[in-house]
C-alpha cells in the first residue's frame, strides 16, 4: 500500500472537504467509514482510471451530505448555485417567469447545456417539460446524497458531449446499514415560502453486499412579489379596462392618452409552489470473488406551479369602410373614438386588454423522471489485475403541463366584433368563457446508455506503474414537446409554437493513461472519438501534468479540447415566441417586452473548445492543517451555438446596418413584428478567471476548529462581441468579477456552531450602465446531538435579511431572482434520528 505524504493527506482533505463551504460539522467519521472500506484503488470524477489515491491535475470540488443538511439546502440546485464558481442565471425555485418548474446549474456562466450532470459516475437524462438540453436537478433528491463533486475543467475528451464546462457527479447514499429518518423544515421572517422535507433511508447488510432504499417527500411553498416591500410596482401598458390604438376610456368615455399601467406583481410568484416524491435504491452484490453486481434506481415525480398575472390579450382589428375589410368582421369608430384620435394604421387598430376577469395566469407541470442503472464488475487476475466494467443506463422524462386561464385571440377577436358594446362600454365578463382556455402540452426525454471499460496498470516504470483505461460507449437521446393545439395554430394571445421531435444516436471510444515519468511528475492522457448520426464525428484529447515540488507544494496543469453536440430542441425545435426585456430604439414598442421568434436548425454542427487549468496546492509543514489551493482557468469555445444578441440586433439595425436588420428580420423603420432569434455556428465564448481556497483545520480552547474560504475571480467573460465581465442582466444573469464564500466551524464532541458569508461583487447593469452594489449575505447554524440517535440543526440564512439589487429591466420583481436572494431571512430547522 502506497504511503501518502504530507502533501497527499492534505490533497484528500482539501478534496474531500468540501471546498466551496467546505464542511460545516462534517462528518469524518462518515468519511474515514467510506474510505476505509473501499478497495485500494478508487474511481476519482474526471478520470475512469481505477487510482489508489486522489492526486489528479484537474481541480475537483467536494460537497458532502453533512455540509448539506447543515446549511439547510433540501435541493441540488440551491447546493451548487451557491458556490463562487456558478454564474449566469440558472432556473431555480424563484424562476417564475418560463422556467417550467426546472431547476439547472450553470458552471462559469457558460450555460446549463455546458455543464454535464452526472449521477454515481453516469449520465442522467435530460428533463423537464420535454425535448430539453439540461438535467432537472429537482429529480434528484437531496436525502440520497452521500456526497457532490464538481469538476471544473474540460472533460469531453473522458465523459463526451456536455462538459466543455465541467462536470458535477452526484454520488448517493450506497452501502448504509440501519434506519435514518430526516425532518427539515424552513420559513421566511415574512411567514411565507415555508420549505419542508420528510425522508427515510433504510439499508441492510448480507453475506454478499449491500442494499439501500431511500424515500423522499418535499413541499416548498409559495411567496407573492406583492408582499415583499422592495418589489417595485409594475406598469404595464395592457390594464384591464382595455386599450384601443393606444387610448384608454376616462370616467365619462372619452378615449384619451394612458397615464397608468397594470401592476402585475400582485398575482406573481416569487417563490413558486413544488411538491416532490422520490424513490431511490442502490444494489451491490458480489456474485463470486470476481464478480460484482450493482444497480441503483430513482423515480422522482414533480408537480410544480407557476402564476404571473392575468393574460395580456392582443388583437389586430378590421376597422369598418376601410379598403378590403369584411363589413360583417369589423369595428365601427364612433364619435367618441374619433374625437379621443383613434384611427386606423393600413386599416387597423390594436386592441388590447390584462384580461383579470379570466383569472392569473397559472402554469402547472407534472413530470415523472425514472433512471435505472445495472452494472457488472470484476477483475481478472493478469499482470497486476485488470479491472472491468460493463452496465446500462435507462432514464425516460414524461411531463404534462398546462397554462390556465390563457386567451383564445381568434375567438376574442371575432367576440369583439359581435359585442363591440361590451368590450369598448360595457362589461365583458360575460363573454370570457368563449375566449378563455386552459393550454395543455405534453412532452418527455429518453436516453440509453451501454458502457463498458478496462482499466488496470499496463507495465512498470521506475517512478511506478502505468495505469490506463479503454471504453466504448453507445448512446440514443430522442425527446419531444407537443404545445397546446391553439398555440401551435397561433390563436392564442401567447406565442406561437411549433412542435419539437427528434433523437439521435452516437458511439463512443476513449483511452486514458496515467505515466509517472518521475517520483515527482506525473502525466494524464486521455483521447477521445465520437461518432454522431447527427453532424458527423468529433476527436478529443486532455493533457494534464502534476507535479510534487517538495512534500508541501504540488503544481497541476491540464490542456484540454472539448466539443457539445447540438441537442434535440437545437436540431429539430420547432419555432417559439418568447417575451423578452428590450429596449426598442425607435420607441415604436409600448413594453419592454417585446416578442422574438426563437428559432432552431437541423444543419448545426458541434461546439468545440479548449480548456486550460494551472495551480498549486500548498499545505506547508510549519502549520498543521493548513492548505491553499489555486488555480488559474481559462475556456474558448468555438463555432458556439447561441443566439445572437438581440439587444445588439436592435441597436444595430437603428444605427443603419443592413446586414443586422435581415438578420434579425426587423425593417428600416423599426417594424418588430417579425422580430426573430435565429440559432447559429457563429457565436463564440471567451472566458478567464481564478479559484482560490484556504483551509485551516486545528485545536482551541478545547475545541475542533475549521476555517474555510473560496474565491472565484472572473477575470473576462466575451461571447459574441459583448464583454459581460462585471455585469447584470435580465436576459444572462450576472457575472460579477469577485464571488466569495468564507466559513468558520467550532466543533466539540456533541455539538457545532458555524458562521458564514456569501459575497457577490458590484456589478454593472448591461443595458444602460448603471451600478448594482455588492452584497454579502450572513448565515448561521448549530448542530446538537441530543442522543447517539437523535440529532437537531437550527440555523438562520441571510440573517441581516439584505435586499436584492434593483435592476433595471430585470427579469422579475425589478431584479433578477437567480442572481440575488429574493426571499429574505429564513429560519430552518432539521432533526435526524439514526438507529
Amino acid at each position: 500500500m502506497k504511503q501518502y505524504s504530507v502533501l497527499s493527506r492534505a490533497i484528500q482533505i482539501s478534496l474531500f472537504a468540501s471546498i466551496s463551504h467546505s464542511a460545516i460539522a462534517a462528518d469524518e467519521v462518515e468519511v474515514e467509514n467510506e474510505q476505509a472500506a473501499s478497495v485500494e484503488r478508487i474511481q476519482v470524477t474526471g478520470s475512469r482510471i481505477q487510482r489508489q489515491d486522489m492526486e489528479t491535475a484537474s481541480p475537483v470540488a467536494v460537497i458532502n451530505s453533512q455540509t448539506i443538511r447543515t446549511e439547510g439546502y433540501t435541493s441540488v440546485d440551491e447546493i451548487l448555485q451557491s458556490q463562487p464558481s456558478m454564474a449566469g442565471a440558472a432556473l431555480g425555485a424563484t424562476s417564475n417567469n418560463g422556467s417550467g418548474g426546472s431547476a439547472q446549474v450553470d458552471l462559469r456562466g457558460m450555460g446549463a447545456n455546458r455543464t454535464l450532470v452526472l449521477l454515481n459516475g453516469r449520465r442522467m437524462v435530460s428533463s423537464g417539460t420535454g425535448a430539453d438540453s439540461a438535467v432537472d436537478l429537482n429529480t434528484i433528491p437531496v436525502a440520497m446524497i452521500q456526497r457532490v463533486e464538481i469538476l471544473k475543467d474540460g472533460a469531453s475528451a473522458v465523459y463526451g458531449s456536455d462538459a466543455i464546462a465541467g462536470v458535477v457527479n452526484i454520488i448517493t447514499r450506497k452501502d448504509f446499514e440501519g434506519l435514518q429518518v430526516d425532518l427539515n423544515g424552513s420559513i421566511s421572517s415574512e411567514s411565507d415560502a415555508e420549505n419542508l422535507e420528510l425522508s427515510g433511508l433504510y439499508g441492510f447488510n448480507t453475506d454478499t453486499g449491500n442494499y439501500t432504499f431511500g424515500l423522499s417527500y418535499t413541499d416548498r411553498k409559495g411567496a407573492m412579489q406583492g408582499d415583499r416591500d422592495w418589489v417595485p410596482a409594475g406598469s404595464s401598458s395592457f390594464v384591464p379596462e382595455g386599450s384601443l390604438g393606444g387610448k384608454v376610456k376616462d370616467k365619462d368615455g372619452n378615449w384619451v392618452a394612458r397615464t397608468e399601467g397594470y401592476d402585475y406583481t400582485q398575482d406573481s410568484w416569487l417563490q413558486t409552489p413544488s411538491k416532490k416524491y422520490s424513490f431511490f435504491a442502490n444494489m451491490v452484490n458480489e456474485l463470486d470473488n470476481e464478480i460484482t453486481l450493482t444497480g441503483d434506481l430513482l423515480y422522482t415525480r414533480r408537480e410544480s406551479e407557476q402564476m404571473m398575472a392575468p393574460q395580456p390579450a392582443s388583437v389586430m382589428l378590421d376597422v369598418c369602410g376601410e379598403e378590403n375589410v369584411d363589413p360583417a368582421k369589423c369595428i365601427t369608430l364612433d364619435q367618441k373614438m374619433t374625437d379621443g384620435g383613434i384611427e386606423p394604421n393600413n386599416g387597423q387598430i390594436e386592441y388590447r386588454q390584462r384580461m383579470t376577469n379570466a383569472g392569473s395566469r397559472i402554469s402547472q407541470q407534472e413530470t415523472d423522471t425514472v433512471r435505472a442503472s445495472l452494472g457488472l464488475a470484476g477483475l481478472i487476475d493478469v499482470h497486476t489485475g485488470i479491472t472491468w466494467d460493463l452496465s446500462y443506463t435507462y432514464g425516460r422524462n414524461d411531463a404534462t403541463s398546462k397554462v390556465y386561464n390563457s386567451i383564445n385571440a381568434v375567438n376574442m377577436e371575432n367576440s369583439i366584433y359581435e359585442n363591440q358594446q361590451d368590450w369598448f362600454y360595457g362589461d365583458n365578463s360575460a363573454h370570457i368563457n368563449d375566449v378563455s382556455y386552459t393550454q395543455v402540452a405534453d412532452g418527455g426525454n429518453d436516453q440509453h446508455l451501454v458502457s463498458a471499460v478496462i482499466s488496470g496498470e499496463a507495465f512498470d516504470l521506475d517512478a511506478g506503474a502505468v495505469g490506463y483505461a479503454i471504453g466504448a460507449e453507445y448512446r440514443r437521446d430522442s425527446g419531444f414537446f407537443t404545445p397546446d393545439e391553439i398555440v401551435q395554430r397561433g390563436e392564442g394571445s401567447s406565442a406561437q409554437q411549433d412542435p419539437t421531435k427528434g433523437s439521435y444516436d452516437v458511439i463512443s471510444v476513449y483511452q486514458e493513461l496515467s505515466i509517472p515519468f518521475s517520483e515527482k511528475l506525473t502525466g494524464e492522457f486521455a483521447l477521445r472519438f465520437d461518432d454522431y448520426s447527427t453532424f458527423g464525428n468529433a476527436s478529443t484529447w486532455k493533457m494534464g501534468l502534476t507535479y510534487a515540488a517538495t512534500d508541501e507544494l504540488m503544481l497541476r496543469t491540464v490542456a484540454a479540447t472539448g466539443f457539445r453536440a447540438p441537442n434535440v430542441s437545437e436540431l429539430f425545435g420547432g419555432n417559439v415566441g418568447s417575451f423578452d426585456y428590450l429596449d426598442d430604439p425607435w420607441g415604436n414598442e409600448e413594453d419592454p417586452q417585446i416578442l422574438v421568434n426563437y428559432t432552431s436548425d437541423a444543419d448545426l454542427t458541434a461546439e468545440e473548445s479548449t480548456s486550460y487549468t494551472a495551480g498549486f496546492v500548498y499545505s506547508p509543514e510549519a502549520i498543521e492543517g493548513l492548505s491553499l489551493t489555486l488555480d488559474w482557468w481559462k475556456f474558448n469555445i468555438d463555432n458556439a451555438i447561441a443566439r445572437m444578441d438581440v439587444q445588439v440586433g436592435l441597436n444595430q439595425c437603428f444605427a443603419g446596418d443592413v446586414a443586422a436588420c435581415e438578420t434579425f428580420n426587423i425593417t428600416p423603420d423599426g417594424n418588430l413584428n417579425n422580430l426573430t432569434s435565429p440559432l447559429t455556428n457563429v457565436g463564440y465564448q471567451d472566458t478567464s478567471g481564478i479559484d482560490m481556497n484556504i483551509q485551516y483545520q486545528f485545536e482551541a480552547l478545547g475545541l475542533d476548529w475549521r476555517i474555510n474560504n473560496d474565491t472565484t475571480h472572473l477575470i473576462k467573460f466575451e461571447q459574441d462581441d459583448v464583454d459581460y465581465t462585471g455585469t447584470i442582466s435580465g436576459n444572462y444573469g450576472g457575472y460579477a468579477e469577485y464571488k466569495n464564500n468564507f466559513n468558520i466551524v467550532a466543533k466539540a464532541e456533541n455539538w457545532s456552531v458555524s458562521y458564514s458569508n456569501r459575497y457577490l461583487g458590484e456589478m454593472t447593469n448591461l443595458l444602460n450602465d448603471e451600478k448594482a452594489e455588492s452584497v454579502l449575505y450572513h448565515n448561521v447554524a448549530a448542530t446538537y446531538f441530543l442522543s447517539d440517535e437523535f440529532k437537531a440543526t437550527l440555523g438562520i440564512k441571510n440573517l441581516t435579511d439584505e435586499k436584492p439589487v434593483s435592476i433595471y429591466q430585470g427579469n422579475d420583481a425589478g431584479t433578477v431572482p437567480e442572481v440575488y436572494d429574493t426571499i429574505g431571512r429564513q429560519f430552518y430547522m432539521g432533526v435526524t434520528y439514526k438507529m
